[in-house]
């Protein structure tokens, strides 16, 4: 039997997602908008659906990126990156727009890993934002770019019409042009 305190080995993959697997990542959103009603209140429209209005964009505009998350083969979560910059309304920043990570795969690693991976694969200026309403998230963020930055990047707290909450704000310097991402990782 394993301890709890040893670590486990994951293979962690972050691979584009395909037109085909567009219906994955809706559903996958489903489950992420259904975790975030708990802090910005939203209900389901008719159908049972939250219907995610900007999905489509990710696959017919060339400033947005959709990725799915796998761990060990089995579907993980989802990111989404756009072009934005909360501070001006100005498309010239990656930013992460949703970034899902199942509630089985939290707080081993994932997280932190796949993020990572996705500042790497998109050179330049970041931003990220996180709603006042949501300590995990602030908290979880700080600390994955405090580390990724080796603690250089700015933090604005933003109360307009383009974003309300803290934004860290970064530069990435690292590419890596491979489509898909494969990795073993050991979490700490």
């Amino acid at each position: 039997m394993k301890q709890e305190n040893e670590a486990k080995t994951m293979n962690i993959e972050v691979n584009h997602a395909t037109v085909i697997e567009r219906p994955i990542l809706r559903h996958l959103m489903e489950l992420y908008q259904y975790d975030f009603s708990e802090f910005d209140g939203a209900d389901t429209g008719p159908l049972g659906l939250y219907d995610y209005p900007y999905l489509d964009h990710y696959w017919a505009e060339p400033e947005r990126s959709p990725f799915l998350i796998r761990v060990d083969g089995n579907l993980a979560g989802f990111v989404l990156v756009a072009r934005y910059n909360y501070l001006t309304g100005v498309k010239d920043t990656w930013v992460m727009a949703e970034f899902f990570i199942m509630r089985k795969y939290r707080h081993q690693g994932v997280g932190e890993h796949v993020a990572c991976h996705i500042f790497d694969q998109f050179p330049g200026p970041w931003q990220v934002g996180q709603i006042t309403e949501n300590p995990t998230a602030m908290a979880f963020w700080r600390k994955v770019i405090r580390r990724y930055t080796h603690d250089n990047f700015q933090e604005h707290i933003l109360n307009n019409d383009n974003w309300r909450g803290p934004i860290q704000a970064f530069i990435s310097t690292s590419s890596q042009p491979s489509a898909g991402y494969t990795r073993g990782y050991f979490p700490d």
